[in-house]
């Protein structure tokens, strides 16, 4: 797509520190990592979120995406990663991307980037849990 950043390194336009270039995606180094060796992975195809991504690309996608996490794990000698992705809110770059970071016990990294909360109670967990599995049985998945 015309003005995607990622797009651009995957037909490569636009450079990048790449990883990996695969049928089923391309890895290369965050610009501005939350750790040295914090990897993006994209599919080849321009999607915006996951709910984009076809069934019939899930396995080839994320089996990249787990091949990177053990790689970046043991080549990085990093205790182990953190896997995350944004979907529409938050992403930098309206791309589907993974990310990939090096995680060592003590890096100052405290779980999720934001605030934590709690349900006043369990039957409002329980009408949370009810809304979704409703999504989920209605196709809106």
């Amino acid at each position: 797509m015309a003005g995607c950043v990622f797009c651009g390194i995957v037909s490569g336009a636009a450079a990048a520190v790449r990883v990996v270039d695969e049928p089923d995606g391309v890895a290369f180094l965050d610009t501005r990592p939350v750790f040295k060796g914090h990897v993006l992975v994209v599919p080849r195809t321009h999607l915006v979120a996951l709910a984009d991504l076809p069934p019939e690309n899930l396995a080839g996608y994320f089996g990249l995406v787990r091949r990177l996490a053990v790689a970046v794990e043991g080549g990085l000698d990093a205790g182990g990663t953190f896997v995350a992705m944004n979907n529409k809110v938050s992403q930098s770059v309206p791309h589907l991307h993974t990310h990939v970071v090096p995680r060592t016990k003590g890096d100052g990294l405290r779980g999720f980037f934001w605030p934590r909360t709690r349900y006043a109670d369990d039957a409002e967990a329980r009408s949370y849990a009810e809304r979704v599995s409703a999504a989920l049985a209605a196709g809106r998945s």
